[in-house]
């Protein structure tokens, strides 16, 4: 992978941090605001979508820490590169998901393993 292939991971990297940091903040306001609301179903309605919500946000740090980490693997050359074979990620692989450390292959195998063994 080129300079400017890799910037270009970089930048959409950093994009998606940003995102889902932002996410995070508003997340936290939205909670802190308190809503008085007498009626039981209304009530519940907002519990719902606040824990939906808190959902979201532990799966967005999940993937947080991935893109933090597909950054430093940038840095260090070691991105774009198949953690399992050491053959090169396909560009469109690395496009649909950013934050890949298998090749295609190697994901579809550790899938199968999974699906046989329940692992």
């Amino acid at each position: 992978m080129n300079e400017r292939q890799l910037g270009f991971f970089r930048d959409r990297l950093r994009q998606l941090e940003q995102d889902i940091l932002n996410n995070a903040g508003a997340t936290a306001e939205h909670l802190r605001e308190t809503q008085f609301v007498p009626d039981p179903a209304d009530r519940a309605t907002i519990e719902e979508e606040h824990a939906l919500e808190l959902r979201t946000r532990d799966r967005e740090r999940k993937l947080l820490k991935k893109v933090q980490q597909s950054i430093l693997r940038i840095d260090s050359g070691e991105y774009g590169w198949c953690d399992e074979t050491g053959e090169p990620i396909g560009l469109r692989r690395l496009l649909a998901r950013p934050t890949a450390t298998l090749s295609l292959e190697a994901q579809e195998r550790r899938e199968m393993r999974q699906k046989m063994f329940g692992d």
